[in-house]
Parts: C-alpha cells; structure tokens; sequence
C-alpha cells in the first residue's frame, strides 16, 4: 500500500492531498529513510512524521483497503 493512502485511511493525516505533499516535503520516513508518496508500506514498518516541531513514531500492524472510523487506530501502534 501506498504510504500517502495508509496515512490517510489510519486516519493519521486527514486527506490523502496533505499526505502526499507531506510525503514530498520531506517530513515522512519508513524505517529511517525519508520517502516519497508512492512508496510502499509494509507490515512492521516503521513511520516517522514530522508535524512542525513535533514528530510522531508508529508502527504499521495492518493493512486495509478500508476500515471504520473506529477501528482505523487498529492499524498501527503509537511508539
């Protein structure tokens, strides 16, 4: 899956529009290597964020093609 589209069906990122332009500044990384949108997140994998000053770990535990509002904290684990 995409890291833009589990961003924003994790409910992470509200929009899949601020993903992706979050993904092309610069400020997401899978296992310590900044990457772009399209690349692909695995189960395991782990996302840092940057949100201004603040920078938010976690870890991917599944991926679903959708999921309802409240199950979408399901999907990864804050670390």
């Amino acid at each position: 899956m995409r890291v833009d589209k589990f961003l924003k069906i994790s409910r992470i990122i509200k929009r899949r529009t601020i993903a992706n332009e979050a993904c092309d500044a610069g400020r997401v990384s899978i296992n310590g290597k900044v990457v772009k949108a399209g690349a692909n997140v695995k189960v395991g994998d782990i996302l840092e964020i940057k949100f201004g000053n603040n920078t938010t770990k976690i870890q991917v535990l599944s991926l679903n093609e959708s999921v309802k509002k409240e199950d979408a904290s399901s999907m990864y684990k804050s670390l």
